[in-house]
């Protein structure tokens, strides 16, 4: 065998379980689809710049930022080497207590405690702090607060970013050295666009940083597409099948390795595991691609009228706990970045789509001045405060191999995620008021009712067995050894918050259990 694991995707997931199998003296591979992006100049200044922001190989779109359109959720995710740290917003909740007892993971185990020690370690492996400043959205969101009756609900986030001195870089702060020299944030607000100063704590300054130390070797622009077994339940081990990804004709290669896992977040590893249960991988479960969860989320853009900068500090930098299970953040752009100004249209609420449509219609004509305002402002990210809401409602989707190869999505339990979400629609409008603007929303809620979400879960989830989930409480995927899944597809609840710090506290409870390599 070449390597002991072969981990297929370098997000939170991949990059715990490739520094934890590194330390314990395993030969571990990385094989990621994306590239590196290590220099400032590997990433856009803002969001224009599609060629180096936005993923659509096909067109020659070789950058950090994947949009996926579906019959019922639209998903933002990540790709490139660090996975969704090198575009999310930093932060780094530890969800609430009802979120451990929930979903066909409930019962396993006592999360809460079990997991405890690993979300303090995750925290500290990505330099979590709480963020120091306040800039203009946190300001306004306090206000928010407020006014809806709640002021104590108003808090700062953990976020995984170095402050330090603006602009000043340091040697190692957080590993006695042995990390990368880090550079004090200048609070630009580009965050989601790439950190291009170094301040940013993506996983490629902390897990694959030390895990390349460790001796684990990390392959970037390689696409996987197969994994056959050797043996039937690969107790021999496994034969992984790649291509480079940016080369239509590029030429196939082989590794063999003792283990395999699958780390590449829920649009990675759903959709190459559906694709392998019909031809290499028929053990799988037949529950693969079911429990797929979307954080219900509602997103809004109010942009201000007012001469003023929103892009100043980090992409979110507070948060309001609306009840137990809702929540609303603020985020913001850096200045020139307002590609997002094409996908906005007039809020409006409505259960079908000929009503909304003709209602937002009708907005341009009740309200021209302010909507032209809005749309024609000068610069979209430099004067808008988007607001991210989500809740923790038990709904659920189902993701299948469609006729052409790709995912598609039907309705599974629960209600159904849904766009114009009025309790979203009902603090936009308060924040209307509070910054002088005017509140819209993505086109396609507008229009076709259907969410976005940055924050896609499950679909490969724990369970007792087989018919239960896709895995077990240890990671371990049912019908197969030596095969794990460590990435956004194994939770199974609806947790409504960035999913980030679980991933890394899950993934670090499932590597503590695998032995020192003899």
């Amino acid at each position: 065998m070449e390597y002991d694991y072969i981990i297929i995707g370098s997000g939170f997931g991949g990059s715990v379980s490739a520094l934890r199998l590194s330390q314990k003296g395993y030969k571990v591979l990385v094989i990621e689809q994306g590239k590196w992006f290590n220099k400032p100049e590997d990433f856009p200044k803002t969001n224009w710049n599609l060629r180096k922001w936005l993923w659509m190989p096909a067109l020659g779109l070789r950058g950090i930022f994947k949009l996926s359109f579906f019959r019922h959720v639209t998903v933002l995710s990540g790709t490139g080497v660090g996975g969704g740290s090198l575009v999310y917003a930093n932060t780094l909740p530890i969800p609430k207590d009802e979120y451990f007892n929930t979903g066909s993971w409930a019962k396993l185990a006592d999360w809460k405690s079990e997991l405890a020690p690993f979300y303090a370690l995750g925290k500290k492996m990505l330099g979590a702090t709480a963020h120091p400043y306040m800039s203009r959205s946190d300001k306004a969101m306090q206000q928010l607060a407020t006014e809806i009756g709640r002021p104590e609900a108003f808090e700062k986030t953990d976020v995984a970013v170095y402050f330090g001195k603006p602009e000043v870089t340091v040697t190692d702060p957080y590993f006695d050295g042995q990390g990368p020299d880090r550079t004090g944030c200048c609070l630009c607000g580009g965050c989601m666009v790439g950190c291009r100063f170094n301040a940013k704590n993506t996983l490629d300054k902390n897990y694959l940083h030390l895990a390349q130390k460790a001796g684990a070797k990390i392959l970037a622009e390689s696409r996987v597409f197969d994994v056959k077994p050797i043996g039937e339940q690969g107790e021999n081990g496994y034969e992984v099948f790649f291509k480079p990804t940016f080369s239509t004709f590029g030429k196939t290669q082989k590794i063999r390795a003792k283990g395999v896992i699958f780390a590449g977040g829920v649009m990675g590893t759903v959709k190459l595991l559906l694709n392998l249960k019909r031809t290499s991988l028929p053990n799988l479960s037949d529950n693969l691609g079911h429990d797929i969860r979307t954080n219900s989320e509602s997103l809004i853009g109010v942009t201000t009228f007012q001469k003023v900068d929103m892009t100043e500090g980090i992409a979110i930098g507070s948060i309001i706990q609306l009840d137990e299970s809702r929540h609303v953040e603020p985020v913001k752009y850096s200045a020139g970045s307002g590609f997002w100004r094409l996908f906005f249209a007039p809020m409006v609420s409505g259960n079908s789509m000929v009503s909304r449509g003709l209602k937002a219609i009708g907005k341009l004509f009740t309200e021209p001045w302010s909507h032209l305002k809005a749309f024609a402002i000068d610069d979209w990210s430099k004067r808008t405060l988007i607001m991210l809401y989500m809740e923790s409602i038990d709904s659920t989707l189902r993701f299948s191999k469609g006729l052409l190869g790709n995912m598609t999505s039907r309705l599974s339990s629960g209600p159904p995620p849904k766009g114009n979400n009025p309790k979203a629609q009902e603090l936009a409008r308060k924040m209307e008021k509070i910054i002088d603007g005017k509140a819209m929303v993505m086109n396609i809620e507008t229009i076709l009712g259907i969410p976005t979400t940055a924050h896609i879960l499950g679909g490969a989830v724990m369970g007792e067995d087989a018919t239960a989930g896709v895995i077990d409480r240890d990671n371990k995927v049912f019908g197969y050894e030596n095969m794990m899944i460590c990435d956004g597809s194994m939770i199974s609840a609806n947790i409504g918050v960035n999913p980030s710090l679980s991933i890394t506290a899950i993934t670090e409870r499932a590597m503590s259990f695998i032995p020192e390599k003899k």
